[in-house]
């Protein structure tokens, strides 16, 4: 790489001052010949550390730092640049609509990118002291350095793997060692060296001048530079984190790292170095005694003298007292716009950053050039050594930033949700993922959100991207939230009307489905639960008469293939040969009142007043139907059809449980679950999300109501004991008894502040709400959801708005077309 410096010094060639001499076994080796080992780090997401987590990441970096050996520099450098959603439609493949919709609507959502990057330089020659005129950047021409102890290089490397495993082991970061290739780059990727002397973070490799005639300018890209090289810059106390004021609701205290003042909160392209000199104590020491002895021998002369004498007092005396490690510490903030204007609004910005967590930076001028030059990774012993200030290793590594943008899930089987502080879409697996993490042990979810708060919203969001990956989903609701999604994915709607009757046909086999245990046994208690009331128990004698009675009638309907299998014909069959066979076998009436069992059953046959119920001439085969809603609203108090429809529901789920395989399977149990609690059917919750797991299936429940959670043993004996995902909306209603909740979700104080975050700073610019999502309890955060306008009509649960899609619909001649049409026409 050739490019021009200018400067106060003649033009020259970068090759000629450049301080890397080589890169060999993934080691950067500088012309002064010291050794630096690069690492790229992956932070924790932001707002997803509690204030004890935050501390804990702060200790093992002191730890990390203290295991060093003196004459090390520990180099953390963080890149923020602007990015943007780019644009993911594949024209040649089937692509579903509310997809390109999304596609289209987050098209070139801004986004402040993070890239973390960890630099342990050893300097072989510690009695090196750089200062701004010995920087190589000053030298025209530079004499490489030879390694004169190899031993000491293999002493550092052990050093440097434990500081790796002391930060990778507390669980919160991630360290990859930086490669040859990732260092220097290769034909068609820069690497890191490049990046930071082009000032460009794309991957591209891009040659550009650098001059310093008037500041610090790269290609056309101006900077400015703002340093921490003084103890006077900082606060009176620093701490690793600090209060989201913005968010955080009264007690409820949500935190992030200081240092993250200058990461994504600062919006603006910048990069923020983090330095920390390892020196040897009993030399720092003594020079500190040095400066007291002089400043006290000055004090008559000047109270300043007297007064920065206590302060070394002071710092001596808790170096003795806490066995505090003594380092140089020194940061500083490169701000970079490509016009004067930008430069200008991004400085304020940086500025206004500062001031947030009390420091007072130096605008710097002199020494840009030779601050800016020691950034260069591998190149960290040549930051001047006046710019560096004495402390703790506590207190330096307050300034580490410690966090970082939400990121997307690795797996493919993500929903899309977004970062809350910008709404760039993030993909977000909560179900497989967090098992292969070992976060949770199933992918069962409990939904709790006051009416309004968005609850039904983010479901229809969820099970439709879940839709769309292959899930099939078996949804019971009491509303009517889910008709807009199943009407729009072409799924099953099952509604009680006087006009259109809700109706099943139990006794159809469907094609891929076979009369097995199973199926008999649901067809039974579907049978027992028409013909006793709940009261009543059932003798063996009556069950073996009907487990018999429907293996014969299967029988009957192999012979006799004219015969179409419904409750009618199984009626009749009863009656007829069933009869005949019970003469034969000489059951007596006691042991199975065939008389009695047809009169109470009489009302579901032909011409009775629920003959529309078992009958259904439908050929849809629900096992093979990927998406169902049984909507329950209108019969949740009847006493005869509830019960009959919740056996039904249950027969489906499980048939679908037991025999698709390989594909998962999904029952999301709206507010119904409290009918059907009471009808009877907590043992079939119970057996659900203890079980449901095993066959690759997920189990929700949705609630609105706290004395639901509060007072049902279901709920907490079942439902959320066995539900490692919580999905909680804004909770801020329930405020005062919200302590009570947090106890029986298992919250910690982190998650009840995170929690009660929720919609708190709201971009009055996005039309969007939040949720928090908890995994095991081992991680959570809060996300947005926020959907295109397509998609908001289908999820609508408003009856104006569901009555103009229905309407457009209609006049279009199908609910895809109709959404399309009335989004356009809002639009416009």
């Amino acid at each position: 790489m050739a490019t021009g410096i200018a400067g106060r010094i003649p033009s020259r060639k970068l090759e000629d001052i450049m301080p890397i001499m080589a890169v060999e076994d993934d080691l950067i080796i500088s012309k002064n010949a010291e050794v630096t080992v690069g690492f790229r780090v992956e932070l924790p997401e932001i707002y997803s550390l509690s204030s004890d987590q935050l501390e804990q990441l702060h200790v093992d970096w002191v730890k990390a730092l203290c295991v060093l050996p003196s004459g090390t520099v520990v180099h953390k450098q963080d890149w923020y640049y602007d990015s943007s959603y780019e644009l993911n439609i594949d024209e040649t493949a089937e692509m579903d609509m509310s997809d390109r919709a999304s596609e289209r609507h987050f098209n070139e959502r801004p986004i402040l990118r993070h890239e973390c990057y960890l630099y342990v330089t050893f300097l072989t020659n510690t009695k090196r002291k750089a200062t701004s005129l010995t920087s190589t950047l000053n030298r025209f021409k530079i004499v490489p350095k030879r390694i004169s102890n190899p031993g000491a290089i293999e002493h550092f490397a052990s050093v440097v793997g434990q500081m790796e495993r002391i930060l990778s082991d507390g669980g919160k970061l991630t360290l990859h060692r930086l490669t040859s290739d990732e260092i220097v780059g290769t034909h068609t990727q820069a690497g890191v060296i490049e990046k930071y002397l082009s000032l460009n973070p794309k991957a591209e490799p891009v040659l550009r001048d650098v001059d310093f005639r008037s500041g610090i300018k790269i290609g056309d890209t101006r900077c400015k530079l703002f340093t921490i090289s003084n103890a006077d810059c900082l606060p009176g106390t620093v701490s690793p984190g600090v209060v989201v004021s913005n968010v955080s609701h009264g007690a409820a205290k949500l935190y992030m790292s200081m240092g993250n003042a200058f990461g994504v909160y600062c919006n603006s392209p910048h990069i923020y170095n983090q330095y920390v000199l390892i020196e040897e104590d009993k030399e720092v020491i003594a020079g500190l005694e040095s400066r007291q002895r002089r400043m006290e021998s000055l004090a008559p002369y000047a109270r300043p003298n007297a007064v920065y004498a206590a302060q070394i007092n002071e710092f001596l005396h808790e170096t003795t007292s806490s066995q505090a490690n003594i380092v140089q510490a020194h940061a500083n903030l490169l701000v970079f716009g490509e016009t004067d204007e930008e430069l200008k609004r991004y400085s304020g910005v940086v500025q206004s950053c500062f001031s947030k967590v009390n420091i007072v930076p130096k605008e710097e001028q002199f020494s840009m050039a030779t601050i800016w030059w020691a950034g260069i990774p591998g190149n960290a012993g040549d930051l001047p050594r006046e710019e560096y200030f004495t402390t703790f290793a506590g207190q330096a590594s307050c300034l580490f930033n410690l966090e970082t943008n939400y990121r997307s899930s690795a797996s493919p089987y993500g929903i899309r949700l977004v970062d809350r502080l910008t709404g760039y879409p993030v993909a977000v697996d909560i179900s497989d993922e967090p098992i292969k993490r070992g976060l949770t042990t199933n992918r069962n979810k409990f939904i709790l959100g006051p009416s309004g708060s968005g609850k039904s919203f983010i479901v229809n969001h969820l099970l439709h991207n879940y839709y769309k990956q292959g899930s099939h989903v078996v949804l019971v609701d009491v509303g009517g939230s889910y008709y807009g999604t199943c009407q729009y994915v072409g799924g099953k709607y099952f509604e009680y009307t006087e006009d259109d009757p809700i109706s099943f046909n139990p006794f159809r086999i469907g094609e891929l489905d076979v009369l097995d245990t199973e199926k008999k046994e649901s067809l039974k208690t579907l049978l027992v639960t028409v013909w006793k009331s709940q009261n009543k128990s059932v003798e063996q004698a009556e069950y073996v008469a009907l487990s018999t009675a429907i293996t014969l009638y299967y029988k009957h309907l192999e012979a006799r293939p004219d015969i179409q299998p419904s409750f009618n014909t199984f009626y009749e069959f009863m009656d007829r040969e069933y009869r005949s066979h019970l003469e034969q076998e000489r059951v007596r009436e006691q042991e199975f009142d065939l008389i009695n069992f047809l009169y109470v059953l009489r009302p579901f046959y032909r011409g009775g007043e629920f003959d529309y119920l078992l009958n259904s001439d439908s050929e849809a085969d629900l096992l093979q139907e990927p998406f169902i809603v049984f909507e329950l609203d209108n019969i949740k108090d009847h006493p005869i059809l509830f019960p009959v429809v919740t056996i039904v529901i249950m027969d489906v789920f499980i048939s679908k449980m037991r025999k698709l395989k390989g594909t998962r399977k999904i029952i999301c149990i709206e507010e119904a679950w409290k009918a059907i609690a009471k009808e009877g059917m907590a043992d079939f919750i119970k057996y659900l999300f203890k079980t449901v797991r095993k066959f690759y299936g997920e189990a929700w429940v949705v609630t609105q109501e706290v004395d639901d959670i509060l007072n049902s043993p279901v709920v907490k004996e079942s439902i959320i004991a066995n539900s490692d995902c919580k999905i909680l909306m804004d909770q801020r209603k329930f405020a005062s008894r919200f302590d009570e909740i947090a106890t029986l979700l298992g919250l910690n104080e982190k998650d009840v502040a995170q929690v009660m975050s929720v919609n708190n700073n709201l971009d009055p610019h996005r039309k969007y709400k939040e949720c928090f999502i908890a995994l095991g309890g081992a991680y959570s955060n809060v996300y947005g959801v926020e959907v295109p306008l397509e998609e908001y009509l289908i999820y609508t649960t408003e009856k104006l708005e569901k009555e103009a899609v229905e309407d457009m619909a209609q006049f279009m001649g199908s609910y895809e077309a109709g959404i399309v049409a009335l989004a356009n026409k809002w639009r416009a």
